[in-house]
């Protein structure tokens, strides 16, 4: 027997009887709502005093009775939608309604969520005949912020005079046919959305670095949004309004996952994913995806396995039900991809063997460091914001083809190259992973080991990209990622990066300010001054410190500063 979805309660016998019977029902193909089909629903919605809707497939056929209160109806699960974004889901929604308002904004956004075919309600007169028609249905993507529907009225269920299967296979095939939702190249498509709590400006910060890091993971940003709120939705995080906006807005631009500009917590992501059926991710997942497309190394990958476990251990819970929607295709790359779809034993034992493995590759590079001290050859360890051109300085003072892309993270495995001075003297110059903005406590943790490295170093090279409007905000992130590491006292030479593309006025100010080096590793503007500063701190004044020691006189701790008289 068929079942009637929604509200039944106080039905009587043969008001049941009367809806199932609709199952029996067919609507002609080319009819969008038969005569004799409108005029059962309606007078069963006299009856009843209560909404009656049936949901139609493409043949015609009744797929579901649904029936409601008197100005309100409720959808049952329908399922999963039909693979690409411009498909629709093959029925259409047809429900009565008792006073002349057609449709309402509820029964559009059900017409946009759960992408159907159309939408129609039918008024219902006082003889339980069925009068005026409102039908709704959704348009091709056009660019500005045209409303996603068209709404338009019939006058009487007789008034539907095109083909209703030509129509919808034009619709169809309209979408299929539209730019807007079109991949680039095959990237997926998605929409960036951030969160104010009272800071605009730092929240638009926080969103162009994310469209950063989107393009970086190969995603192709069609809508970015920044909603303002007094506090945050604790189960969806930014309220159950503005998440129906979303899905309608990804399902008119064609985007397949959801980027937020914070870290989610396993129920919101859960909740977000189950409402809006797209793949959900937030910022720190985001990170790992990138880290996880970067590692080379044997001891990178396993430094990006155990990221990606200590973040979605918390997250197994959610699963099998919402994970699939979370970690289809951008989120879920990596070494541990398949290794991580495991259950919560399993993955606490996995967790326990990488951190093992890790631990044996630290105590190999503990053995290396003490050769290297050994043979006294001073370390300059390269550090910065990402994408500041820490690669590309290595590689202009070394002349070394280091991997150097316009990408944030480009370079995730640490890099070393000798450099050799005039009068037989050596160092050795570090590239390490780029810093960013309230870098994920996950990577932290998993990457300490090989962060470990700068506490070796003699010396920081502290590069900042001098072009960058928030250059002074990755100037502040970096010192609080060294201040956590205990490096905040190591010889530090500032360098500001790029200054061929900076505005002049602005270095100077930002060199006045801050001290430090202007330079250009793509030029080689200010090399030789750099050069000069980096022997002068790592051979002369550890000349004078060794003298200073032998008189008996404790060298004081030094930071470097660009208007340092020469000893």
């Amino acid at each position: 027997m068929k079942q009637v979805f929604g509200n039944t309660e106080g039905l009587k016998t043969h008001q049941q009887r009367a809806l199932r019977a609709l199952y029996r029902r067919r609507v002609p193909p080319a009819d969008f709502i038969s005569p004799p089909m409108a005029r059962t629903l309606t007078e069963l919605s006299r009856d009843t005093g209560r909404r009656v809707g049936v949901l139609i497939d493409r043949t015609g056929t009744v797929d579901k009775v649904v029936v409601g209160e008197a100005h309100r109806l409720f959808l049952p699960d329908l399922g999963p939608r039909r693979a690409g974004a411009a498909r629709f889901r093959g029925v259409r929604l047809v429900h009565t309604s008792l006073r002349p308002s057609g449709l309402t904004e509820e029964d559009l956004t059900d017409l946009a969520l759960l992408q159907l075919d159309a939408v129609a309600t039918i008024y219902v007169r006082e003889d339980g005949l069925p009068g005026r028609v409102q039908v709704g249905h959704l348009l091709p993507p056009s660019p500005g912020d045209a409303a996603p529907w068209r709404v338009f009225d019939v006058p009487d269920v007789h008034g539907w005079k095109d083909d209703w299967a030509a129509f919808i296979a034009d619709l169809e095939s309209q979408f299929a046919r539209s730019p807007q939702l079109q991949r680039i190249d095959g990237a997926q498509k998605v929409i960036l959305v951030g969160l104010t709590l009272g800071d605009p400006q730092g929240a638009r910060r926080g969103l162009t670095e994310l469209e950063r890091l989107a393009e970086t993971a190969g995603l192709e940003v069609v809508d970015v949004v920044l909603q303002r709120r007094d506090r945050l939705d604790g189960r969806t995080f930014v309220g159950k309004g503005k998440l129906q906006e979303l899905i309608v807005r990804s399902m008119h631009l064609g985007a397949e996952a959801l980027i937020f500009d914070r870290e989610l917590s396993p129920s919101q992501l859960r909740n977000i994913a189950q409402v809006t059926e797209l793949s959900v991710l937030d910022r720190t997942q985001l990170i790992l995806d990138i880290f996880a497309q970067r590692a080379r190394s044997r001891e990178g990958k396993l430094q990006v396995e155990l990221a990606q476990l200590r973040y979605r251990m918390p997250r197994l819970a959610i699963m099998p039900t919402a994970m699939s929607r979370l970690t289809g295709g951008i989120g879920g790359r990596g070494p541990g991809e398949t290794k991580l779809e495991i259950n919560r034993r399993r993955a606490q034992d996995r967790l326990v063997r990488l951190e093992r493995q890790l631990q044996k590759l630290a105590q190999h590079r503990a053995t290396r460091r003490k050769r290297r001290e050994r043979s006294g050859i001073p370390i300059a360890s390269i550090v910065g914001y990402t994408n500041a051109g820490k690669s590309t300085l290595l590689n202009r003072l070394t002349r070394s083809e280091v991997d150097a892309e316009d990408k944030l993270f480009a370079t995730l495995d640490p890099t070393s190259r000798r450099f050799r001075f005039p009068e037989e003297r050596e160092i050795l110059i570090t590239d390490t992973v780029g810093f960013i903005h309230d870098l994920p406590d996950t990577l932290v943790q998993a990457f300490r080991a090989t962060l470990e490295e700068l506490e070796q170093a003699d010396l920081l090279l502290h590069v900042l990209d001098a072009s960058d409007g928030e250059v002074e905000h990755h100037l502040a992130s970096v010192h609080t990622v060294l201040t956590d590491l205990s490096l905040q006292e190591r010889q530090t030479v500032l360098i500001w990066n790029k200054a061929d593309a900076a505005q002049p006025q602005a270095l100077h100010e930002l060199m006045q300010r801050h001290g430090g080096l202007a330079t250009s590793a793509v030029t080689g503007e200010g090399l030789d001054a750099l050069l000069e500063k980096i022997e002068r701190t790592l051979f002369r004044e550890r000349l004078r410190q060794l003298r200073d020691t032998d008189r008996g006189m404790p060298s004081p701790p030094h930071v470097s500063s660009p208007s340092e008289e020469e000893p």
